[in-house]
């Protein structure tokens, strides 16, 4: 596994970064940037295996992850390229019933959001090999089957903004990653599932992209159950 999966303090996930899933969930398109956090611990690496908790809908929410390569604080949008070590392919697995349950009691989305293998990573990608990471499709597939294929050209908020909008509130560190936010197509992995995804440059001289996903969904058997508020 890349070594900023074990180098790395935390995960910042932006949320609804991009307007078509914002509107997909009825969600508020953000006037600035949010985020939670994600454990480390919730990292898989290609051909792993995610886990589908018990009474759980799980989604899949492809990503661009940024790994941040010095500790900053206050970064501003002009210096905060060169606080950017590489990219990563990801997936921000979600659990989508129990995220609307604790919404709707305005609770944190922590649980939601943090089970082991809830974020499928990809090997590190060199900051050299993207010269514009705001030009890259991303692309993810259950069984074969398109469910998502989007490109960063639409997020809200590019990433010098991202990464000045968190160290105005935390220090970013050497190798926490930064997820910036998923197109629209999302939706539910079953346990038996094959979850593939690729991260690929538009018009690319090279037809292979240039990180690639493959996971098994499978069901967990012990750990947590989700029961639905009644």
């Amino acid at each position: 596994m890349a070594s900023f999966v074990r180098t790395g303090r935390k995960i910042v996930a932006i949320g609804r970064n991009f307007a078509e899933h914002a509107k997909e969930f009825n969600n508020a398109v953000p006037t600035e940037p949010f985020f939670f956090l994600k454990p480390t611990t919730s990292y898989v690496a290609s051909g792993g295996r995610v886990e589908i908790p018990q009474g759980v809908i799980v989604h899949h929410e492809v990503e661009l992850g940024v790994i941040i390569g010095k500790t900053g604080r206050d970064i501003s949008e002009a210096e905060a390229d060169s606080y950017v070590a590489g990219y990563a392919l990801a997936i921000d697995m979600t659990a989508r019933n129990m995220q609307d349950a604790v919404k709707k009691k305005g609770l944190p989305w922590s649980a939601a959001k943090g089970f082991d293998t809830f974020t499928p990573i990809s090997s590190f990608i060199p900051k050299e090999s993207i010269s514009d990471p705001h030009n890259i499709n991303l692309w993810l597939k259950i069984n074969d089957t398109f469910k998502q294929n989007g490109n960063t050209t639409d997020m809200i908020f590019r990433i010098p903004r991202l990464i000045q909008h968190i160290s105005s509130i935390m220090t970013l560190e050497e190798g926490d990653l930064i997820l910036t936010g998923t197109p629209s197509g999302v939706g539910p992995v079953e346990p038996g599932d094959t979850i593939t995804a690729g991260l690929a440059i538009p018009s690319s001289s090279s037809s292979s992209p240039l990180a690639t996903l493959k996971l098994l969904a499978e069901q967990r058997q012990q750990g947590y159950v989700f029961r639905a508020p009644k």
